[in-house]
């Protein structure tokens, strides 16, 4: 098993980003996919049509969002916290207990389609 922790700056306030992060008309704005998300401890979601499910674990407004993420049988654990940053928001990523045949789409995933797509939402 493996874990990723990584950060990234993105070009708009916390709140903006929590909402992105946590909204799920937002969410299939920028992944073009469709999701079922609430911002809710115990909810199931499903982002990118399904490629991702786990349950959400615990919200703070504008700061902390924690999931657990689904491989199979095997739950990995996955903290994002955002931080003020002048006119932008600095995020800290962590997740742990990736399986180690995942880990290589996991990581691309964060880079390329997460905060990647992110990134071009708020940079339009």
């Amino acid at each position: 098993m493996k874990e990723i922790k990584r950060y990234y700056t993105l070009q708009a306030s916390p709140a903006d980003v929590y909402n992105a992060l946590t909204n799920q008309v937002m969410i299939e704005i920028w992944t073009g996919e469709k999701a079922e998300f609430r911002p809710e401890p115990g909810f199931e979601f499903s982002l990118w049509d399904g490629e991702i499910v786990g349950k959400n674990i615990e919200f703070e407004q504008g700061r902390l969002i924690r999931q657990v993420w689904y491989f199979d049988d095997i739950e990995s654990p996955v903290t994002i916290k955002l931080y003020p940053d002048k006119k932008s928001t600095s995020v800290e990523l962590h997740q742990q207990n990736i399986p180690d045949e995942a880990f290589e789409n996991i990581s691309d995933g964060w880079d390329i389609d997460y905060f990647g797509s992110l990134e071009e939402l708020f940079n339009e």
